[in-house]
This record gives C-alpha cells, structure tokens and sequence, in this order.
C-alpha cells in the first residue's frame, strides 16, 4: 500500500504498521512488554528507555486501541496487554507519577483498554482518578494544577481530567473541571481556550494571571470535555453550545485550507493529534437534531478528513511505510538528528488523525 491509498482504514494501518516497525520495542529485552522509542534513529538513551515520556506512551496504548475497533486482531491484543505492562514497569512499579495531565492521560487509556478488550488495570484506573479528585482546589476560582506543588492550573490537566471524571461517574467533578475551563480560559475575542492561569500577587494587578498562548491540544480536549458532558449528565445545551462554539472557532483561527494547524516536535508533536481525535469524537456524537448541532458535526468531520488528505499526501515514504511531519499542510522529511519527523509524538499525531479519519467511515 502506498501513496496512492484512497481508503481511510488501509491508510490508518499502514501508519500503525510503520509506527510498529520504526518505535515499538521490548522494554530492555524483557519478555511481554513493549514501549514506544521516543526517538528513530534511536541513541542510546532511547533504545535503553533511560529517556522515555510517560505520557507518549499513554497516546501509543490510545493508537493501538483505535487500530483494535477499527480492524480486531488477536497479535494487537497481545500488544496492548504488553504496553500496559511496559508502562507500569518503565514506572518503577507505579501508575502515578508527578503530572497530573499526565496521569489523566493514562487514566483515559487503561480505562478504555478495559472497556474495549478487558486489557485495562480497573483498580489503577482508580488510583489515577483518586489522584485527580485529590488534586482539586479552589484557588485560582478552581480546577487542578498541571503538577504536584504548582500553583500553575491550565487546560492540558483538566481538560483530560474533566474526560475521564465524566467516563468514570464522577460528573459532578467533571461539570466543575468544565465550567472552570470555560471561565478562566476562553478568549473572549475568539472563543478558543488559553493555556493556564496562575496567581499574580503584583501591586495593581488582577489576582489571576492568564497566560494566554494558544495551543491545538488545549481545544482537543475541552472539546471533548463538553462533549462527554453534553452526552452523559442532563445538564441541557450548554456543553453543546460550548462543543458548536469551540469547533467554529478552530475551524476559523487554526486551520488554513481546512488543515488544521501544526506545532513542531517533542510534546508538540501530539497537539493536533490529539485534537483531531476529539473532533472526530464530535462528528460522530455530539447530540442534537437540530441543524446547527448538524453543521457542528459536518464542520468537524471536514477537519478532520481534509487534515486526514494532506498528512497523506504531505508524508515522507520510506520502507516501513509513511512518515509525518508535524505540519500536514507541508511535506515531511526523512526522520534524522534535529527533525522533528523522528518523534515517536509526531508520528503518533500521523496515526492518531488516520484512526479518527477511519471512524468516519464505519
């Protein structure tokens, strides 16, 4: 299969082929576990696991997960079973660690992996949430910090957060975790979210401090979010206007052509990904009958699908199959030393869009 593939699912897993090939390895040659290598051509570091990123390995578990509904396989179960092991192993034994964006991410995947092949941990679920729940305060008006003994609150942790409280009954939670997003973070002007706030003790100043940088990742999940909240908890058509809102504003400020915006390597590499996913997740659940609930659902399967054609046509072939870049709207380059092309986020991004393209489909 090649450039040429016209097909959402045989595109979708020709990237799950080459991300299996170019990153996915035993944990230091330990028998049932599997890891993604952060980086291809890998050094030392990375082929060891000694430099490994937590989170990346969360949105790897969440790839292969996609690639499961979309084409059930027995050897893919056996792959999911392993990183969920190799997670917990590379962690020293734990399910927690100090970010709590983070956490929320893994929480999010062994939940699913549970739910979909019986391959999740319940009780780490469990752990992870507690922790979220714990994390909880009303400074800054509310919500959770992005870590452990920061003051720093932003959308990154509780957007995900919000995700998993909704899936896992803790709506209340999930509502406030929300509502807080959308009153400390909203850009007035374009409706998209700020990245964090923190508290600002300067004479003169208001006690909260926006910071206002504008990222992809950050729209993903407070899109989905609201969409979990509009499907589950009753509490009427605001998570809906939110979700119908938010996805007008990214279809207007971040996407040009109707591809949606890139960022560069490192965590960056996932943003768009990651927000692909959760407006896939829109066009095909947000509720509603009415027609501006429709042209919600319309508007973001275009995204979708429009980014889904250029990442294809943009991507860098090579003997494993393609390689994305972190900007779909330009052609990728041979993954090498200083290209983002050779991060296992960026090309987790590639796959994530692919697997949210293919669910358009079915």
């Amino acid at each position: 299969m090649g450039a040429g593939c016209t097909d959402p699912a045989g595109r979708a897993a020709a990237a799950e082929r080459a991300v299996r090939a170019g990153h996915v390895r035993r944990l230091v040659g330990l028998p049932g576990t599997a890891l993604g290598v952060n980086r291809r051509p890998a050094g030392l570091l990375h082929r060891s696991f000694l430099a490994w990123n937590y989170w990346w390995q969360a949105h790897l578990l969440d790839c292969l997960l996609d690639a499961e509904v979309r084409a059930p396989a027995p050897i893919r179960r056996v792959t999911i079973t392993r990183v969920v092991r190799g997670i917990r192993l590379r962690n020293l034994g734990r399910w927690t660690n100090a970010y709590y964006d983070d956490m929320a991410w893994l929480g999010l995947a062994l939940d699913r992996a549970d739910r979909l092949v019986g391959a999740g941990r319940p009780a780490a679920v469990a752990t992870l949430v507690d922790q979220l729940l714990g994390a909880w305060s009303d400074d800054l008006g509310g919500g959770i910090p992005w870590r452990r003994g920061d003051e720093f609150k932003n959308a990154p942790a509780n957007g995900p957060a919000a995700i998993l409280l909704a899936r896992t009954g803790f709506l209340d939670r999930a509502v406030a975790t929300a509502d807080w997003i959308d009153r400390c973070l909203r850009d007035p002007r374009t409706g998209l979210i700020h990245d964090g706030a923190r508290p600002d003790d300067r004479p003169g100043h208001d006690p909260v401090r926006v910071e206002t940088p504008i990222y992809t990742y950050n729209q993903g999940v407070v899109l989905g979010a609201d969409l979990e909240l509009a499907r589950r908890s009753g509490h009427g058509d605001r998570p809906a206007a939110r979700v119908r809102r938010l996805v007008d504003a990214v279809a207007d400020e971040l996407s040009a052509g109707g591809v949606l915006a890139g960022h560069a390597g490192g965590d960056s590499g996932l943003f768009t990904g990651i927000l692909a996913r959760y407006l896939a997740l829109v066009a095909r659940s947000l509720p509603g009958t009415d027609d501006r609930s429709a042209r919600t659902r319309d508007r973001a399967a275009a995204l979708v699908r429009d980014s889904a054609d250029a990442a294809w046509r943009h991507a860098c072939w090579t003997s494993a199959g393609p390689t994305f870049g972190p900007d779909w709207s330009r052609p990728a380059r041979p993954p090498a030393r200083g290209r983002a092309e050779r991060d296992l986020s960026v090309q987790l991004s590639g796959w994530m869009l692919l697997e949210a393209a293919a669910t358009l489909d079915r």
